[in-house]
């Protein structure tokens, strides 16, 4: 034991060594602006660490498993979901983090909480909901939402501010106040792109020769050496700076990559054939419950009796955090009639 380590606890141990350890542009645990309600501080984790405990733990977290990612209902075991976008972004910030040695609980933790507001079916889903919805639907609010309101019956996850701000600045268009939420704003990007170029090739909706060479001249012809090239790129170029960067040419041939991706795979008539059905879908549960709000799960009601949140509100809440199947379940039973049996 360290000398100025006496009579510590393990927690503030943790505290001190990321002091001596961490960059000074990285975000220290116990210089957090803390949670919206105090709590006593745990003796064994940081705060960053008991937030990002909170989130893995949480009900929100354990239905990504069965949300879509790109494709719907697919045949096949390896296509990834929600879930395994979440712990691929998750490990790619981590990564990037602890290269640049900031805080890799805080990155971590706005990681694994950045899409617990998703809907069902993916960003179909997301459309259903935002017209449905008289006030619109973004899942980077929603997933704010979960984590302060939804979840816990109401009571929420009460996280610390900082892994709140990186959870609702992760989209593009985002300014986190963290170098670790920029971390994860660019990690987001890397993920989806990259796996989802994987799950295209998959099934067969595009070829890894397609791609146009102008972009894997630079980033690479194959995930693993496009993953390699952007976050060595994010690390060399931010190494000892008060930001996250990327050199222009990567970056270019990224968002280049990505706009190619929209044109040939997430607007493609043969990957999204189902995605109209799906929006349908949602559309119909939304008015269903609308015109039966008594016919919310309990908690929701009591939820709306208590914070006093509009009916639509709390039904965007409710079929937000539906999972693809449980959302197919619910309008085969409300929506499809049952055969008559005869006993």
């Amino acid at each position: 034991m360290l000398e100025n380590e006496k009579g510590l606890n393990l927690r503030q141990k943790q505290e001190l060594r990321e002091h001596q350890n961490l960059s000074p542009f990285a975000s220290f645990s116990d210089e957090s602006l803390g949670r919206d309600i105090y709590e006593e501080p745990c003796d064994l984790r940081t705060v960053y660490q008991r937030d990002r405990d909170r989130i893995l733990h949480c009900k929100a977290f354990r239905r990504l498993k069965h949300k879509t990612q790109v494709f719907l209902e697919p045949e096949g075991d390896h296509y990834r979901t929600r879930l395994t976008h979440t712990l691929e972004v998750a490990q790619n910030a981590r990564t990037i983090a602890r290269a640049l040695r900031l805080n890799e609980d805080l990155t971590e933790a706005i990681a694994l909480g950045h899409d617990l507001g998703h809907t069902p079916f993916g960003h179909a889903g997301e459309r259903a909901l935002n017209e449905a919805c008289k006030g619109g639907f973004e899942h980077h609010i929603q997933s704010i939402r979960v984590v302060e309101l939804l979840e816990k019956h109401g009571e929420g996850l009460n996280l610390s501010r900082e892994v709140r701000d990186g959870i609702r600045n992760h989209q593009t268009s985002g300014k986190p106040s963290t170098l670790e939420g920029k971390i994860v704003r660019l990690s987001d990007k890397i993920a989806y792109i990259n796996h989802d170029i994987d799950d295209a090739i998959r099934g067969m909706i595009i070829k890894e020769e397609e791609i146009p060479s102008i972009y894997t001249d630079i980033l690479g012809h194959s995930p693993r050496e496009r993953l390699n090239t952007l976050i060595h790129d994010i690390v060399i170029n931010s190494e000892g700076k008060n930001d996250i960067v990327m050199s222009p040419e990567v970056e270019e041939a990224m968002l280049s990559l990505r706009k190619y991706m929209f044109r040939s795979v997430y607007t493609n008539k043969v990957a999204k054939s189902q995605e109209k059905k799906a929006e349908n879908l949602l559309k119909q549960l939304f008015e269903y419950y609308i015109t039966h709000i008594n016919e919310l799960p309990d908690e929701y009601l009591e939820m709306m009796e208590k914070t006093h949140e509009s009916e639509e509100q709390v039904v965007c809440d409710y079929i937000a955090g539906m999972t693809d199947r449980y959302a197919i379940s619910k309008f085969k039973e409300l929506m499809i009639p049952h055969s008559w049996g005869i006993y």
